[in-house]
């Protein structure tokens, strides 16, 4: 099913959605791609299982969607997530692993993050949808929306945790061959249904986010699909 030039994968449950987006991450890392990754609760289990189904992850580069200011051992940091459920997982770790750091003020983090990504074009990036239709730490009508120069810049959170924060920018993350959605949970399904199934708008992010030149897939479960998929649409079983 294709909305809004994005491809729709609909699994019955929160499981099979992380195991569908585990899948890619993990074919992923073994074709050696440069990978974004984002934080929040959403993801957490696609990290558990993409470090099961692929272990070595030696030949992957890693990257972050967004960050929000704070050391990179706070609770609330994306990379402390993400070396948590993924990385001390792995038995052969990325060869290279970009992290923003949060422990500098916004402003200084991007502009280091930005000239890092001089020249650097993303394989694969992995994105949630927030209840708001942010994506990233895109929030709805900030300025960050309009930036069309930089590929990472500060933004201000408009949920908490309220932390100054960084994120790619929407050229930045349209660049990438492959944007990957995940979402799950019925919060989220008001605003998946704007974001996959309107039309672009400032006050929904997730809409303005899209691969320019290669694939842009949602995967969602049952519950968060209410306003994407009509009554009685296939939904996919579980991978295996």
């Amino acid at each position: 099913m294709r909305l809004q030039g994005v491809e729709i994968l609909v699994l019955e449950d929160a499981e099979g959605a992380a195991r569908a987006a585990a899948e890619r991450l993990a074919a992923a890392a073994r074709a050696g791609a440069a990978i974004a990754l984002s934080g929040g609760s959403t993801p957490r289990r696609a990290y558990e299982l993409a470090a099961e189904l692929e272990p070595d992850w030696s030949s992957a580069t890693l990257w972050w969607a967004d960050e929000r200011c704070v050391p990179p051992d706070d609770e609330r940091s994306n990379y402390r997530l993400v070396r948590k459920s993924l990385l001390d997982r792995l038995i052969s770790p990325p060869r290279e692993v970009h992290r923003i750091h949060g422990e500098l003020a916004s402003e200084e983090a991007a502009a280091r993050y930005d000239q890092e990504l001089v020249q650097v074009r993303l394989d694969l990036v992995l994105l949630g949808i927030g209840p708001d239709g942010h994506t990233a730490s895109l929030f709805p009508g900030a300025p960050s929306l309009a930036e069309r120069e930089r590929r990472a810049v500060a933004a201000e959170p408009q949920l908490e945790p309220f932390v100054p924060r960084v994120t790619l920018t929407i050229p930045a993350l349209g660049a990438a061959n492959v944007i990957l959605f995940l979402v799950v949970g019925e919060e989220k399904a008001e605003a998946a249904g704007r974001a996959f199934g309107g039309q672009p708008d400032p006050q929904t992010p997730g809409s303005l986010v899209r691969s320019r030149t290669g694939e842009t897939i949602a995967v969602l479960d049952r519950e968060s699909t209410s306003d994407v998929v009509r009554s009685g649409e296939t939904v996919l079983d579980a991978p295996s």
